[in-house]
Formats: structure tokens, C-alpha cells, sequence
């Protein structure tokens, strides 16, 4: 899904796609940028991520890279709600100096289902484009 604003007027329109290009996220979402991006500083990886599960409780991880084993900052948030017992995810926030890989979405939406947003954002926090499951 994509959404766009219209002009002045500020509202949304949706089409068909799975990415946008928005700058600012809800307030409650806020929350994950500021838990991803604090995780990826504190463990000092290249990615950080966080989501919020259906019951509101929020995971936050960074990416794992040793020789034997290799896990993306929001594969880590996904097995973390998912150990914890989290029955879904409302929404998702991954912050790196790259691009979002498309693939990321293929575990969470495994996990969780469709329509579930992940805000992507560069490493000081700043969102530059949304995708949906």
C-alpha cells in the first residue's frame, strides 16, 4: 500500500504498492524510532529495529553478525514477540544507512500477516519511506 499526501490539504491517498515516502510517523510509533534507534547505538550494529506487538508491548533489537550467525535487527524484534507470545505486530520501524531490503518483510509478514507498516529510516531516526506486509 501506498501512501501519498495531497498538497496542502495534508490527507492520504492509497494505492496500489508497497512503499512511500513519508516523513514523519504517528506518535505512537515515535516510540520505535526512539528504541531503534537507542538499541543500534548502544550494541553499535548496523541496523536497529523495533515493533510493537497487538497487545502494545514493544521489542527492540539490533543486528546480530558473528561468523556462525546472522540476524537482521527486526528478524531479532520478530523472534523476540515471538518468544515472548505475542499473537501479532501492529507496526515496525528499521533504521540502517541503507536501502530497506524488500526481503525483510517476507518473515514478518509470515508471522504477523498483511498490512502490517514498516517505517524505514536512516540511522539518525529520520523516516524516508513506509512499506506494508
Amino acid at each position: 500500500m501506498l501512501l501519498s499526501r495531497l498538497g496542502a490539504s495534508g490527507a492520504f491517498i492509497c494505492a496500489a504498492s508497497a512503499v512511500s515516502s513519508i516523513g514523519r510517523v504517528e506518535a505512537e510509533d515515535e516510540k520505535l524510532v526512539v528504541l531503534a534507534r537507542a538499541t543500534r547505538l548502544r550494541a553499535g550494529a548496523a541496523e536497529g529495529a523495533a515493533l510493537r506487538d497487538l497487545d502494545g508491548r514493544t521489542y527492540a533489537g539490533a543486528t546480530v553478525d558473528l561468523p556462525s550467525l546472522r540476524v537482521s535487527a527486526l528478524g531479532v524484534c520478530i523472534a523476540m514477540a515471538t518468544a515472548s507470545g505475542a499473537r501479532g505486530v501492529e507496526a515496525a520501524v528499521v533504521l540502517n544507512e541503507g536501502a530497506f531490503l524488500e526481503s525483510e518483510l517476507d518473515p514478518l509478514r509470515e508471522y504477523a500477516g498483511a498490512g502490517v507498516l514498516v517505517h524505514h529510516g536512516g540511522p539518525n531516526g529520520t523516516i524516508g519511506d513506509t512499506h506494508s506486509t
